[in-house]
């Protein structure tokens, strides 16, 4: 009882503290005040432009920004991709009055502006506040604005997906020259989209419309597993009412919590499609419910490499697995929580690539150790042949899966971050599934081997 408590205890904190990291959200509302010299809104993976459709495949940036405060001089919001961002991005620290002609040094060779740079194509710059009531001044085409906000931008690559980087700075030109006043305050409140697809139809993709590029079609992957895993969870419900053990019920309580995961994950993205924004507190929880079934399964897996249900009756050193296992339990979570914070969407750092990420890697190697070693410990003491098979085929499935960790962890950060995302999801929940589905088989072949012996 006081374990459930303390597991109880470490999901109320992880669902509190959730709220202290933003979530991922691309329909953007806030405020900013220019004492903050640099704020970044977000960064959005907008998909390859069909040439023959590029009205309907290309991406829009749309929204409302104004003040109430009375701001005598134009700030700037700033739309680019990668190869300009970096250096804007990484000028930002420059000491000194230059800092601004620093920043934008390389975006003003391709940047169009209406009084110094009428030659140059890119539409990468609004300059804001925008009039209450009226179209930001730099939108001098009316029709291209969607209705009922301030400013559009198309964004249009018809060769690669890519991601665009936002952001806003007090910068702002005289006589062509970039400076900024650093005794501004003033407070910008800003209502912002990206999407990709056309915001002026009613015909958008769910899958794809509110999605940055590398989140794209993850809901129909969520769905699948879902649907997966609910029959997975019906075959191990016959196969625990059937065999009454312990074992048994532990792992339902694994493939439940696996397909609570789905769920909430699921739930996360059809209201994320509808309104941009999704709910933090339900993909936590679902995140939550993920480690919970990840470290669920490790206690099967070990309790079974120590003969229990196999050669024992019951484990040995039971007590002990319990507390390795809770303290699993607990360093999860806290990678989870440390990860969240780690993880630089300006930088393109992934999990994998922190050091909660490297840890978590480390800490699944050194439990697939134990396991090998309770493994052979539990071989070497069993004389029938039967069984010695049976946990030759369970140890070398278990080990496949201890395994894949490691090695998607380093395919994963040498992929594009475009990439990422979708191929992580993908193989885990693939490789989560196909061990649970083989356990539900071994756990079967077990209990029909139990009813033999006492028949």
């Amino acid at each position: 009882m006081k374990a459930f408590q303390n597991v109880v205890f470490a999901f109320t904190t992880v669902l509190s503290l959730s709220f202290v990291f933003p979530s991922f959200a691309i329909h953007l509302q806030g405020s900013w005040r220019t004492t903050e010299f640099f704020h970044f809104l977000v960064k959005f993976g907008f998909q390859r432009t069909n040439q023959h459709d590029r009205s309907n495949s290309q991406g829009y940036i749309f929204g409302n920004i104004t003040s109430k405060s009375n701001a005598s001089i134009a700030l700037t919001f700033v739309v680019v991709d990668k190869s300009f961002f970096l250096e804007y991005y990484g000028n930002r620290t420059t000491i000194g009055e230059h800092v601004c002609q620093s920043m934008f040094a390389k975006i003003d060779t391709i940047a169009f502006d209406a009084s110094c740079y009428k030659d140059n194509k890119e539409d990468f710059l609004r300059r804001i506040p925008c009039p209450i009531g009226s179209l930001c001044v730099d939108e001098d085409r009316p029709e291209m604005v969607v209705p009922g906000y301030q400013f559009t931008y198309g964004v249009q690559d018809i060769n690669q997906p890519r991601f665009w980087y936002v952001s806003m700075v007090p910068c702002y030109r005289v006589n062509c020259t970039w400076t900024h006043d650093p005794d501004s305050d003033v407070t910008i409140d800003y209502d912002v989209w990206l999407v990709n697809g056309n915001p002026f139809t009613d015909n958008q993709n769910p899958f794809k419309y509110q999605f940055s590029f590398e989140y794209q079609d993850t809901m129909e992957m969520f769905l699948v597993f879902l649907v997966l895993y609910l029959g997975l969870l019906c075959v191990q419900a016959y196969v625990a009412i059937n065999q009454r053990h312990t074992i048994t019920h532990l792992f339902a309580a694994t493939i439940c919590f696996g397909l609570f995961g789905h769920v909430f994950h699921l739930a996360h993205l059809v209201q994320f499609s509808a309104d941009g924004r999704g709910q933090r507190g339900i993909l936590v929880i679902g995140d939550i419910c993920d480690i919970l079934s990840q470290t669920a399964f490790v206690l099967v897996l070990l309790l079974l490499a120590k003969g229990w249900a196999v050669t024992n009756r019951e484990p040995k050193c039971k007590f002990l697995v319990l507390i390795v296992w809770f303290l699993y339990l607990c360093i999860s979570i806290v990678l989870h929580i440390w990860g969240e914070a780690a993880v630089d969407a300006v930088e393109d750092v992934d999990f994998f690539q922190t050091w909660p990420g490297r840890y978590a890697v480390v800490l699944r190697l050194l439990l697939m150790l134990w396991f090998l070693h309770e493994l052979r410990r539990t071989m070497q003491q069993e004389r029938n042949k039967a069984k010695l098979q049976f946990l030759l085929h369970f140890g070398a499935s278990s080990l496949v899966w201890f395994i894949y960790l490691p090695i998607l962890a380093v395919v994963a950060v040498n992929m594009s971050a475009l990439w990422r995302y979708k191929f992580v999801v993908g193989i885990s929940s693939s490789v989560n599934f196909l061990a649970f589905a083989s356990m539900t088989h071994l756990l079967w072949q077990i209990g029909r081997a139990s009813c033999r012996e006492r028949v």
